[in-house]
């Protein structure tokens, strides 16, 4: 009873997780809408705005990584992975002044933790409990494994259309359909996992941390 007493209390993650989470990729896309050129006028102009939004998302997924550490005490595994990939494929937009590398980098994102969490699967481990870095109250082990199978399909998914995405539709489109689309996806298959993981053990504290933070790219 004492040890529960000295243990300190785990930070409400509220809305700082959805500041972290689609924060960054929210300033990209205010980014690019304020520099990009009205109509299809300019290529060149275009490409501007991609390198200019490309940079703000950099400089937004720093901070947000800053953020997580000073509000929610710890950074996820998964912000970590997503940054390098961020970071990297931002700077291969910048260089080649090329927007293939910015729509492509959440494909690689999503095959990254599909591989991860196939492989834990594999092994008989839930890599998601891992990634999120959370012990969602209750929340068993055969709870753990179902929904590590679940989202490894999901972010399969994801990549898949993503990739169909990166070519068949202009920049423009994939943007609006990363920003609003795949992020009501996100959401939409969260609240699917409900039951579940309701069943499994699950509270409700942390039913709502779920939903304010489900496993992102």
């Amino acid at each position: 009873m004492t040890q529960q007493a000295d243990q300190p209390e785990k930070p409400k993650s509220s809305w700082v997780n959805l500041v972290v989470d689609f924060g960054p990729l929210l300033v990209f896309f205010l980014a690019y809408k304020y520099y990009s050129p009205p109509g299809d006028s300019s290529s060149l102009a275009t490409v501007a705005a991609v390198i200019k939004g490309t940079i703000a998302f950099m400089i937004a997924t720093v901070v947000a990584l800053g953020i997580s550490k000073w509000r929610l005490g710890h950074v996820s595994p998964m912000l970590w992975l997503t940054t390098v990939l961020i970071l990297g494929f931002g700077t291969l937009t910048v260089i080649f002044h090329n927007d293939f590398w910015i729509r492509i980098k959440p494909t690689a994102v999503y095959l990254m933790f599909s591989s991860v969490l196939f492989f834990g699967l594999w092994r008989g481990k839930a890599m998601l409990k891992y990634l999120l870095q959370s012990a969602f109250e209750g929340l068993n082990e055969e709870g753990w494994m179902k929904l590590s199978r679940n989202w490894a399909w999901f972010f399969l998914f994801l990549a898949a259309l993503n990739t169909v995405l990166v070519y068949t539709v202009s920049f423009e489109a994939w943007l609006q359909a990363k920003l609003w689309g795949f992020t009501v996806l996100s959401f939409v298959f969260t609240f699917s996992q409900l039951p579940m993981v309701l069943k499994h053990g699950m509270g409700e504290e942390a039913k709502e941390e779920l939903i304010e933070n489900p496993p992102h790219d």
